[in-house]
């Protein structure tokens, strides 16, 4: 909660700054606030556990605001509500007894963050940039979403059991706090709207207390979307 509470704090400080900026800006560009949506592909480090890992698709949508410090380099804070996580497939398949079980699952972990990007912004022409810095995530939800078929077969009869869940992640074994550093660039199509693209590669490990020698899994995403100036 201190974590969450000091990102929003942040996140409220450079709004702030970005309003006092503004009458100070009168000779260069003002300071602009916006929004922004768009698609993420999420993923999972991988681990031995999980082999049979895809990517999953989620959404980001959020708040911004661009703040010039030059004529070419800018801050832009942001609070985003974000989807991360990935997909992970398996098949298992046995026989006993003459009794073949085909065990296909699918599913997805989900898990959502309200995050506190402070990109750093340079621009080689007025529309076109390129972006780096930081991202500070806050976990709000964590679940796995599945489907689930088994198929058996003896001689030449076969049945076939499908199944659906959803399942909360215990929150207790996982970091609340996630921090990531994005790269990123920009374009505007005119002076307020534009689209966007940016990879956040994550940095600390999604799980809490991990056993020792194990490996870390963090959060990678890559983002694209709009954006609009007001």
């Amino acid at each position: 909660m201190k974590k969450l509470i000091l990102g929003m704090a942040l996140a409220a400080g450079s709004m702030a700054f970005a309003q006092t900026t503004t009458g100070m800006s009168s000779s260069a560009s003002p300071v602009q606030f916006g929004i922004k949506a768009g698609m993420n592909v999420a993923s999972l480090s991988k681990d031995a556990s999980l082999q049979d890992q895809k990517s999953k698709i989620g959404f980001n949508a959020g708040l911004f605001a661009n703040i010039p410090l030059a004529a070419s380099f800018s801050v832009q804070p942001e609070v985003l509500y974000s989807q991360y996580g990935a997909k992970v497939e398996s098949v298992n398949e046995y026989t006993v007894l003459g009794t073949t079980t085909r065990d296909v699952e699918s599913y997805s972990t989900h898990l959502d963050y309200i995050t506190v990007p402070v990109m750093f912004q340079y621009k080689f022409v007025p529309n076109f940039y390129v972006e780096a810095g930081p991202e500070f995530g806050f976990n709000v939800t964590a679940k796995n979403k599945g489907d689930r078929t088994v198929t058996t077969t003896n001689g030449s009869s076969s049945s076939v059991a499908n199944s659906s869940y959803t399942e909360d992640i215990d929150k207790d074994n996982l970091n609340t706090f996630n921090f990531g550093l994005g790269l990123g660039a920009g374009y505007y199509f005119t002076d307020n709207f534009g689209i966007t693209a940016r990879y956040v590669a994550g940095l600390t490990d999604v799980i809490k207390n991990r056993p020792n020698g194990s490996d870390a899994i963090r959060n990678n995403v890559f983002q694209v979307g709009l954006a609009f100036k007001f």
